[in-house]
């Protein structure tokens, strides 16, 4: 349940973030939730099989976004940018390649592991809100993804026009075509080699088609959450409240980091004052260095 709380609230936030490393980071987050609510399940194959097939794509995709970012001079700001695949057209693609396999599309890396294990999930006994939790995180996934490519590839670059965009690092494109090579034929590889005696998956229709619906709602989801004309209407503080609360993973950072620092920070400076820059340092040390210093100016006038 807590792993799946967590694919959920990571999810969610990825939505209505805007900086693109924070974007992927809590898609990294997602996908570990996903590891672990099916390994407490009990399919520990299926969560090494998918943390593998995972590796691979989000590799790729944080190494171009490296690449994008390095090109922006180092603007993560998802808003200022637009129509990248104009000016760096084998990162974007390559881009575009993982984001598709982190949705799960057919017989890319993701979807041999993804797809398994949400039919893993249809036939288990887990209840309706496990049930609920697994499969609209999948849509979220899908959502923010279509979100990120929509903001990134099209529209206009609203960014400066001095930026120089190109993909001119042969070094680092070395090194995308190779983690694209393998986010294409990496799923396929893996799973024939880590499940030797495959067994079959029987699931009605309706249920073997519910993870390609999910995935059409999530990618629609994600073209009117970027259409702003659409799903704004002249009314974009009116849920301010509800899109901070999501965008915020739910004031977890307070509560885990700002939190946590707020009160040593405030202990700290509590003692630097009244040790440090006290009563006791002003007559002890400090004052015997005053009066050092001054001797030793007297001693220099005469």
């Amino acid at each position: 349940l807590v792993s799946g709380l967590t694919m959920f609230m990571a999810g969610l936030g990825a939505n209505f973030e805007f900086d693109l490393k924070k974007i992927i980071a809590l898609s990294t987050l997602s996908q570990l939730g996903l590891m672990m609510s099916i390994l407490s399940m009990g399919f520990y194959k299926l969560a090494f099989f998918h943390l593998l097939t995972h590796a691979l794509f989000k590799a790729l995709l944080f190494m171009c976004a490296g690449s994008i970012i390095h090109n922006m001079k180092n603007s993560q700001d998802i808003r200022m940018m637009g129509s990248l695949n104009m000016s760096m057209p084998l990162t974007c693609s390559c881009f575009n390649i993982a984001n598709l396999a982190l949705c799960g599309m057919p017989f890319l890396a993701g979807f041999y592991s993804k797809d398994l294990i949400l039919e893993m999930v249809m036939l288990s006994y887990v209840n309706s809100f496990s049930f609920f939790l697994f499969f609209f995180s999948t849509g979220l996934t899908v959502c923010y993804s279509f979100r990120l490519v929509y903001y990134s590839m099209t529209g206009e670059f609203n960014s400066s026009s001095l930026h120089p965009l190109n993909d001119k690092s042969m070094m680092m494109l070395f090194s995308i075509f190779f983690l694209m090579i393998m986010a294409i034929i990496g799923g396929s590889m893996l799973s024939w080699l880590m499940f030797l005696n495959p067994s079959m998956i029987c699931l009605p229709f309706n249920m073997k088609i519910l993870t390609l619906i999910v995935c059409l709602l999530g990618g629609s989801m994600g073209y009117l959450l970027t259409n702003v004309k659409l799903f704004f209407i002249n009314k974009s503080l009116y849920y301010y409240n509800l899109v901070y609360f999501a965008g915020s993973m739910w004031f977890m950072p307070v509560l885990s980091t700002v939190g946590i620092i707020n009160y040593p920070l405030k202990l700290g400076l509590y003692s630097f004052k009244s040790f440090d820059q006290g009563w006791s340092e002003f007559f002890g040390g400090q004052m015997l260095y005053n009066q050092l210093k001054n001797y030793s100016l007297y001693l220099q006038e005469f």
